[in-house]
C-alpha cells in the first residue's frame, strides 16, 4: 500500500481565487462541505461539522500548519475518523497539503495526503481507500466552484 495520495488538477482561475477557495473557512466550507467554527489560524486547531449528505454527524478537526500565501495551505487531520465511539486522539494523523503553481492564467493545484503508515493498521487500507475516492471528488468539487465564481 502507498503512504501517501496525490491529486492534481488544473484550475482555470488565478491563483489568488484559489488561495481564498482554500483559506477562506467559509469558503471552504462551500465546495468541501463543512461547517467551520472559526477562520483557519497556522497552529491552531480546526472545528465544525461535515454537512456531506449522510455524514452530517462527524466532527470536523483539524490542526492548521501551514498557511503560506499563495502557494501552501497545510492541516493535520484523522483520515476517515467517522466512528463516533472511537476515540482517535492517540493517533498519528496524516498531513494534507494543497500546493498551488501558477500556471497562464490558470493555477495547478497538488493535493497530497501523507502519513498512512502511521494509521493503525486494523484502519489503514480502509482509510486511504475513502480518502483516495474522497481527495478525487473535492478537486473536482474545488474546480467547479472557483470556476463557477472566478470573478467572486
Amino acid at each position: 500500500m502507498n503512504d501517501r495520495i496525490e491529486k492534481t488538477i488544473e484550475l482555470n482561475a488565478p491563483i489568488e481565487r484559489v488561495w481564498r477557495a482554500l483559506t477562506d473557512h467559509e469558503e471552504f466550507g462551500q465546495w468541501f462541505r463543512v461547517k467551520l467554527d472559526a477562520p483557519f489560524q497556522p497552529g491552531r486547531p480546526s472545528t465544525g461539522h461535515m454537512t456531506w449528505p449522510g455524514y452530517e454527524h462527524i466532527r470536523w478537526n483539524a490542526g492548521v500548519v501551514a498557511m503560506d500565501e499563495p502557494r501552501l495551505f497545510s492541516f493535520t487531520w484523522h483520515p476517515y475518523a467517522i466512528d463516533q465511539s472511537v476515540d482517535y486522539s492517540d493517533e498519528t494523523p496524516t498531513l494534507v497539503e494543497f500546493r498551488l503553481e501558477p500556471m497562464g492564467q490558470g493555477t495547478r493545484l497538488v493535493v497530497t495526503e501523507s502519513g498512512f503508515d502511521k494509521v493503525p493498521e486494523r484502519r489503514r487500507v480502509e482509510a486511504f481507500r475513502m480518502n483516495d475516492s474522497g481527495w478525487a471528488t473535492q478537486v473536482k468539487n474545488i474546480k467547479a466552484h472557483v470556476e463557477a465564481h472566478a470573478d467572486a
